[in-house]
C-alpha cells in the first residue's frame, strides 16, 4: 500500500494520471507516447523540487515512514549468510533488537539494529522499535563476541527511544544503556554506525558509540522527539514542528555540529520509493569506511573514538579564548 505525506500531495494526482494513462494504454494495447513521457517528467521535477526544499519536520515525518526500509530489509539486500542470534543470557529475547554475525562483500561482521514492525500485529511485538533492557544486553553480548574474534561491528539505527515501560525500568533500562556507553568506548575493532530512519535519545545512542557515525539525508538524531520536547517546553505537543527546528536534528545540522561524519544520499522521493537504492548507499559507505579501518590498531580506534565523543559540545567563548567544555 502506497502512504502519502502531507507535503508529498501536490504529487499524487499526477501518479494517479500517469497510471490511469499506463492501464488505458495497456488495455488498447499501445503505447502512451509523449504525454506520459511529459507526465513522468513533471512528476520527477516536483518531486525534486519538494524534497529539495524540505523543513526539519518533514524529515522526521520522512524518517518514521511506515515503508521505510527498516534494518532487517538492509541485511537482506546488503549482506550474506546472515544469522541471527538471540538473547541476552539473563532474562529474554528481545525482538526490537536484530543482530547476528554476517558476511559484507566476504568479509565478516557483526550487524546489530533496531527493528520496527511493518503491521500492527509486529509493532506490538517489536514494542515499534523500542528496545527493553535485554535488547541493550542481547546487542552488548555481540558486540563483546565481535570484538573477542577481531570482527567489525556495523549498527543501524532507527528508534524514537528506548522502551518506557514499568517492566523495562524494573530491569534496569538506563543501567543497560550506561554499560553499552561505556563498553563500546573499549572495543577494539572498527565500528561503524548509521542512522537509518529514527535515531531517538540514548535508545539510540546506546548502540551508536562508534568510530564513524553516518545518517541518511531523511533520518534524524535527537536527545528527544520534537512532539516530547514541545510538551515539556510548551506544554503542547502539536508544536513539534517548532520543536524540530529548535533541536537541529536533521543531518545537516548535525555535520555542522561534530555528532556526525556524514550524511548518505537517499534515492528522490526518499528511502521509502527505492529500497535499492537505499541499500547500494549503505554498501558504499560500509566498503569505504571498512576499508579506511582496516589495519587500524586497536589502542588507536579506542583513542580517536574516545576523542571523537569528547569533543561533542565543546564550543569557543565569544572572546575568543579557546574551547570549554558545554
Amino acid at each position: 500500500m502506497t502512504v502519502w505525506l502531507d507535503f508529498e500531495k501536490p504529487v499524487l494526482e499526477l501518479e494517479q494520471k500517469i497510471q490511469e494513462l499506463r492501464a488505458s494504454a495497456e488495455e488498447r494495447g499501445m503505447s502512451a507516447g509523449d504525454e506520459l513521457d511529459e507526465l513522468v517528467r513533471k512528476a520527477e521535477d516536483m518531486r525534486r523540487e519538494i524534497y529539495a526544499n524540505l523543513t526539519r519536520y518533514q524529515r522526521v515525518q520522512i524518517a518514521r515512514h511506515p515503508r521505510r526500509p527498516y534494518t532487517l530489509d538492509y541485511i537482506e539486500r546488503c549482506f550474506t549468510g546472515f544469522r541471527e542470534l538471540h538473547g541476552d543470557r539473563h532474562f529474554a529475547d528481545d525482538p526490537a533488537i536484530i543482530g547476528g554475525l554476517a558476511y559484507f562483500e566476504g568479509r565478516a561482521v557483526m550487524v546489530i539494529g533496531q527493528q520496527k514492525g511493518r503491521d500492527t500485529k509486529e509493532n506490538l511485538m517489536r514494542r515499534f522499535g523500542m528496545p527493553n533492557p535485554e535488547g541493550y544486553r542481547k546487542a552488548l553480548r555481540l558486540m563483546q563476541l565481535a570484538d573477542r574474534f577481531r570482527v567489525p561491528i556495523v549498527t543501524l539505527v532507527d528508534t524514537p527511544g528506548a522502551y518506557p515501560g514499568l517492566g523495562a525500568e524494573e530491569r534496569g533500562q538506563a543501567e543497560a544503556i550506561a554499560v553499552n556507553l561505556r563498553e563500546m568506548a573499549t572495543f577494539g575493532v572498527p565500528i561503524i554506525t548509521i542512522v537509518i530512519g529514527e535515531g531517538g535519545s540514548g535508545g539510540a545512542l546506546a548502540i551508536a558509540v562508534a568510530d564513524t557515525v553516518l545518517m541518511f539525508e531523511n533520518s534524524v538524531y535527537s536527545v528527544i522527539s520534537p512532539e516530547g520536547c514541545a510538551s515539556i517546553l510548551w506544554r503542547d505537543g502539536k508544536q513539534g514542528a517548532k520543536a524540530a527546528e529548535a533541536l537541529r536534528l536533521a543531518a545537516p545540522d548535525l555535520v555542522a555540529l561534530d555528532i556526525v561524519d556524514g550524511v548518505l544520499s537517499e534515492p528522490v522521493g526518499g528511502a521509502h520509493r527505492d529500497w535499492e537504492g537505499a541499500a547500494a548507499a549503505v554498501s558504499a559507505a560500509l566498503r569505504e569506511n571498512l576499508a579506511r579501518l582496516d589495519g587500524v590498531a586497536p589502542e588507536e580506534l579506542i583513542r580517536t573514538r574516545a576523542a571523537r565523543f569528547r569533543k561533542i559540545g565543546v564550543f569557543g567563548t565569544a572572546a575568543g579564548s579557546g574551547p570549554n567544555p558545554a
